[in-house]
């Protein structure tokens, strides 16, 4: 079963996809934010064309752990995409949430010491976040590629 993964974000979606094995994450692009329903279809559109099982959201939370301000879009942002899924002939995709806190300063590290300019940076920084909530939490579920 592969896996995608979303960085939910104001203006963009980074989005990332798991080998059909569960081992890597590769990035598959970022999408430029136009409004939720069509936000959500485009999501939909890979979950389809990669035939992924289960939708990983990175959860925002503030340093300290508590809901942040981002965290009450994100939230939002998943119910639309569950409720489209579910009316959509979807309704066996799974949702789950991982811990993004310091991801996107991990992804600028990264890409600053790919020697990634700073205007490419801008345009794949929050697909390469998706890319490190997906590995996070593939090296946290490794349990589930490799029973039976």
């Amino acid at each position: 079963m592969r896996i995608l993964a979303l960085d939910v974000g104001d203006k963009t979606v980074g989005v990332a996809v798991s080998d059909p094995l569960g081992i890597t994450a590769q990035g598959v692009t970022t999408i430029q934010r136009v409004g939720i329903r069509k936000d959500t279809g485009k999501v939909m559109d890979y979950v389809r064309e990669y035939g992924c099982g289960l939708v990983v959201l990175g959860l925002p939370l503030s340093m300290s752990g508590e809901d942040s301000a981002q965290t009450a879009k994100v939230r939002e942002f998943r119910t639309m995409l569950e409720n489209k899924f579910r009316s959509s002939g979807l309704s066996k995709v799974k949702f789950d949430w991982m811990d993004e806190r310091l991801t996107t300063m991990q992804a600028e590290r990264i890409l600053i010491e790919a020697d990634v300019g700073r205007k490419k940076r801008k345009t794949v920084i929050d697909k390469q976040a998706a890319v490190l909530i997906l590995q996070s939490y593939l090296d946290s579920h490794s349990h589930l590629f490799t029973e039976n």
